[in-house]
């Protein structure tokens, strides 16, 4: 009864080998929310004409997250017009940049209601909107800091910081407003609105580590968002990892190791498929041979039959 027994086998052996053969994927912490900012007023809304403003602009902007990763609009007239932004981290696809936009409009009105004014911050986009005449502020207010709690041991680390913050200011400018690398142990990220110019980009992004060197002085990690701008900071003692999230697209100095954990994954599901396709094909040739040797001149059994069917399907 040799055949109930291969099955088996072959079952648990394909069982193990299916979780590597799903893409890897990037969604692991773009989604994650960072901060809320929400007007405390209130819509005065007797005939539904913010809302109804509203509800197009969530529509129009997450339609355009499909093509874009930066998008403005205005929807309504007059007193009841909304203008509303979206933008996602350089580093996300077309498709994570959707999938993280789509989340906005249900967290924007779940946060902060129906106020004249929100924004939504996650991790990997954000989602601003405004109704006519709101107060406008400058480019470098700080909107959100947050340092970590653990502190650098050991001497070389501010240096190696403020170094990866440096190549960072440069890489926003060359970058045209998105830069990311790893520099000696530390990931540095900095972004700016996808309509600011370059000069004012960097000018954004210097005033946001300047902050972050004095706020989080030792501290091995940060994030700074300013209005039009933001940059965050890891330090690994052991060497950077392969963040799948960060994608094979964001830009390495030199001396520093490139982010490809999504492409690594693919290489590793590939290879990992091939090499469950020629075990299966293994098995399947030996389990042919085991009941080529049982035949001695009788007819197939009902279990030697079933086993020839089986075989014929590997082939």
């Amino acid at each position: 009864m040799g055949f109930p027994k291969l099955s088996l086998f072959l079952l648990l052996f394909l069982l193990l080998l299916t979780p590597h053969f799903s893409e890897s994927s990037s969604s692991s912490d773009y989604s994650t929310l960072v901060y809320k900012g929400c007007s405390k007023n209130t819509f005065t809304d007797p005939n539904g004409a913010y809302s109804q403003s509203l509800s197009a602009l969530f529509g129009s902007l997450v339609s355009q997250s499909t093509k874009t990763k930066f998008f403005k609009t205005t929807t309504g007239n007059g007193q009841n017009s909304i203008t509303g932004i979206f933008q996602c981290r350089g580093d996300l696809t077309n498709s994570d940049c959707y999938n993280c936009v789509s989340k906005l409009p249900v967290l924007s009105d779940k946060l902060c209601g129906k106020t004249i004014a929100a924004r939504v911050q996650l991790l990997g986009c954000y989602m601003l909107y405004e109704v006519a005449g709101f107060p406008q502020i400058s480019g470098m207010d700080i909107l959100f800091k947050t340092c970590g709690t653990t502190n650098a041991a050991g001497r070389g680390f501010e240096e190696r910081r403020d170094t990866a913050f440096s190549v960072m200011e440069n890489g926003v400018i060359s970058g045209h407003g998105f830069y990311a690398t790893s520099y000696q142990s530390m990931y540095v990220m900095g972004q700016c609105e996808g309509d600011v110019g370059d000069s004012d980009c960097g000018e954004c992004v210097k005033s946001a580590v300047q902050r972050a060197q004095v706020e989080c002085g030792s501290s091995i990690s940060g994030q700074v968002y300013l209005h039009k701008c933001f940059i965050s900071f890891s330090y690994y003692p052991n060497g950077v990892p392969r963040h799948s999230s960060y994608g094979g697209s964001s830009s390495s100095s030199s001396g520093s190791s490139s982010f490809t954990g999504q492409n690594t994954g693919k290489t590793v599901a590939i290879i990992l498929g091939g090499i469950a396709g020629v075990a299966f094909l293994v098995i399947c040739l030996l389990f042919a041979r085991n009941l080529v040797k049982k035949r001695d001149g009788r007819l197939l059994t009902v279990e030697e039959d079933d086993g020839l069917l089986w075989r014929q399907n590997c082939s």
